[in-house]
């Protein structure tokens, strides 16, 4: 038995990993508060800058700490064996899923948000594996209680991230969010920040307990790592200037902290995994090569051949590829790194008697398919050697790339990157534009085109080009293209509905009006079909199939969030057009209920021109109502000699509040047409003569456009019939006729 001061100087002697310095500052993460706050304040207004040096660092820290773990999982015949369902099973899983995620389009968005929900608590995982490691390394024992309290700390700060990234609704295309409310998700944030410190309290008493405060400097500095990765960030992010994305966040400069920390870890394991037993020399130049090498199979091979051979999107197959490349890294990883696994334990935290003892009975047989690469021969190595330089050659054209890829302002950068991988769908939409606003439309085309073929569902490029050809008025050219796009993407509604527009322009109406229908079969939710199928049945007199649509619309806008709702003068003229419509089919119910919602709405918005046509349209309206009573068909409210009273009162209400309003509002044509209005009214209701001669002198003199022509000349007319009658007064009220308006406008019967 090793004597008491002899063991704890193996202890002492054995807590660091390599030094203090490098253990604290990348191992427990004590670099987190200054790269996290450098990042924060510099990438708004370096955005450029950080994306490429993000994407660097990807290269030699993010690639390679994922082939770390494959290298752990494959290198041995035994390990190989022992996880044998995560080395095969779930890896043809991950493989048959990247293949079906190519065809499925759809899925993009459900696989990177299980990705990016995932991957924080696999960084909490490592971090408190990590913890515990020091832990043991201090010679601490704890407790069942204490080390559960520890792992809850762990698993509650991430909860708190979990609930921050899933409140409300997502603004991420990529991110499916729980929509959690934001009361709700702000006290759950709350309640667990607090949880996590006194769970964090009780487990740490009992370590400092057992070994002191010095030698729980790494795991105390872990758990300040946890605090700043997972509690603070969410929590701040409440207040408007800390506010940060999920997927900036996670898969940012914390990926690279973690993946930094992973190859510490690992690269450590490796080395006395190699040296425990045997009589090889560790080779760290070799072994980073190899994880380099590794990681650039998994990541970059995949989405340049899938874009370049089967001409699929290189962006969304680089993002499928990185999610599920990550998704399966995180179930292997958190098979095989196990403190309770003997051999994990002996190399990490055991002396260096105890790892050689482990490591006669691990063995390092390696699997016989791999034996003969990995073996000393002089082929071996030059194919080694080769499949390494052609691995990184093409890393750096793929950083070339994206460096070239990123310059949005620079056509020549975006054409040189769009060379060397041509299906980027992002991509060839920058280089559109730019080549757009350069002056050179056939590179736009060209772009286009690129970016319909790597991904025909994709709206932005199919959209953007119709708009260059209805602007250049090629409508003929786009219903030619919208139609051979149909035929790939046959139940896209809003391509159905673009394609029955243009149908519509070039002379296709029956073809037009069976495209709308396709898209509201496709989804019923998209309210432009219905507006347009209504607009397009109400000009061939088909009123009652046309109100149901118009109806399906203004049901569509009432649930829509107030930014994705239409300028407030199309629902105005969608009630407007549904009163109209009722009122020719003699439903006058329905039609006054439109014209008030159509008149209420207006005034919420301040649409005074509208306000006043609504009330105008409405006065017509009970005129009729009541001509309709006095003649006793049913439809007027009652009946007098001159029409039901109370709707012609309403009526005098109605035309003389428009009147107030045109007045509030330099409109000349409305202001004529209702004076017109209200002139015709106050004579065919037997008012007295010199408001009626006012309101005709008043319309005749605002008319000023050729269009009202025929008005002005009726106003004329009567207007001189109207002076014959009134005589002296005529000329009075001629020369000055505003007192009489005004009292005209002030008229109750």
């Amino acid at each position: 038995m090793m004597p008491a001061g002899r063991k704890n100087a193996v202890r002492k002697e054995s807590l660091w990993i390599y030094r203090p310095s490098l253990d604290l500052v990348v191992g427990c993460g004590a670099w987190s508060v200054p790269l996290l706050l450098l990042a924060y304040f510099t990438s708004a207004s370096s955005t450029l800058t950080w994306s490429i040096a993000f994407y660097v660092l990807a290269l030699f820290f993010n690639y390679p700490h994922y082939m770390a773990t494959i290298y752990r999982a494959y290198h041995t015949e035994e390990d190989f064996n022992k996880y044998r369902i995560f080395t095969v099973h779930i890896t043809l899983l991950v493989a048959l899923t990247i293949l079906l995620s190519h065809v499925w389009v759809q899925s993009l968005p459900w696989i990177f948000t299980l990705y990016l929900t995932i991957s924080p608590w696999h960084y909490s995982g490592q971090n408190y594996g990590l913890c515990m490691m020091f832990a043991r390394r201090a010679g601490a024992a704890p407790a069942p209680r204490q080390r559960r309290a520890l792992y809850a700390a762990f698993l509650i700060s991430y909860g708190v991230l979990l609930a921050n990234s899933h409140t409300g609704r997502s603004t991420d295309p990529l991110f499916v969010s729980l929509n959690l409310p934001e009361k709700i998700s702000f006290r759950l944030q709350i309640a667990l920040a607090a949880a996590f410190f006194g769970c964090a309290a009780y487990g740490l008493r009992g370590l400092w307990k057992q070994v002191g405060a010095k030698k729980l400097v790494p795991s105390l500095t872990l758990f300040s790592t946890q605090c700043v990765w997972f509690v603070i960030p969410p929590l701040l992010s409440w207040f408007q200037p800390f506010q940060i994305p999920l997927s900036r966040y996670s898969t940012g400069v914390l990926a690279v902290m973690h993946s930094a920390q992973y190859l510490w870890i690992t690269s450590y394991y490796a080395k006395r995994e190699t040296s425990a037993g045997t009589s090889r020399t560790w080779r760290p130049v070799a072994y980073f090569t190899v994880l380099m090498a590794g990681g650039v199979a998994l990541f970059i091979p995949g989405p340049w051949l899938a874009s370049r051979v089967f001409h699929f999107d290189f962006t969304r197959s680089f993002l499928l590829f990185t999610a599920l490349v990550n998704i399966h890294h995180f179930l292997l990883d958190g098979a095989i790194w196990k403190l309770r696994d003997g051999r994990i334990a002996a190399l990490l935290v055991h002396s260096r008697a105890e790892i050689a003892q482990e490591a006669t009975a691990a063995g390092s047989r390696t699997m016989s398919g791999l034996r003969w690469l990995a073996g000393p021969s002089a082929r071996a190595r030059r194919l080694r050697t080769a499949a390494a330089c052609l691995l990184l050659t093409w890393a750096c054209v793929d950083q070339v790339r994206y460096y070239f890829a990123v310059h949005h302002e620079n056509l020549a950068d975006l054409k040189l990157a769009a060379a060397l991988a041509p299906y980027d769908t992002p991509l060839e939409l920058r280089l559109a534009r730019q080549a757009m606003q350069q002056g050179d439309p056939q590179e736009s085309i060209h772009a286009w085109q690129y970016a319909i073929q790597a991904d025909p569902r994709d709206r932005a490029a199919r959209d953007a080009w119709l708009r260059y050809l209805t602007e250049q008025h090629q409508v003929d050219e786009a219903y030619r293209r919208t139609g051979e796009w149909l035929k790939t993407a046959p139940k896209d509604a809003s391509l159905l509905i673009n394609h029955g527009i243009l149908a519509q322009q070039s002379g296709h109406a029956e073809e037009a009006e069976s495209s709308w229908e396709k898209a509201l079969q496709a989804d019923p939710s998209q309210a432009d079909a219905d507006l347009y199928l209504a607009l397009d049945l109400e000009t061939k007199g088909k009123l009652a199939e046309a109100i149901p649509h118009y109806e399906a619309y203004l049901t569509k806008m009432v649930g829509r969030p107030a930014p994705a709702l239409p300028p407030a003068a199309n629902l105005i003229d969608v009630a407007m057009k549904l009163a109209d419509c009722n009122a020719r089919l003699d439903r006058f119910d329905l039609a006054l209920k439109y014209y008030k919602m159509a008149r209420t709405l207006a005034a919420q918005t301040r649409q005074t021109n509208l306000e006043s046509l609504a009330d105008v349209s409405e006065a017509a309206l009970r005129m009729r109502i009541g001509a309709d009573g006095a003649r006793g068909d049913g439809h007027g409210l009652g009946a007098s000699g001159k029409g039901d009273g109370s709707q012609i009162l309403q009526a005098l209400a109605l035309y003389q509040d428009a009147l107030r309003l045109d007045a509030r509002v330099d409109d000349r044509h409305s202001e004529a047409v209702d004076w017109y209005a209200y002139a015709t009214f106050l004579q065919k209701e037997g008012f007295p003569a010199k408001f009626v001669y006012a309101g005709f002198v008043k319309s005749e003199g605002l008319f000023t456009e050729a269009a009202n022509a025929q008005q002005a000349a009726t106003a004329g007319q009567v207007r001189k019939k109207l002076e014959r009658q009134l005589g002296t007064q005529a000329a009075a009220i001629r020369e000055n006729p505003e007192p009489t308006l005004h009292e005209a406008l002030l008229l109750t019967r």
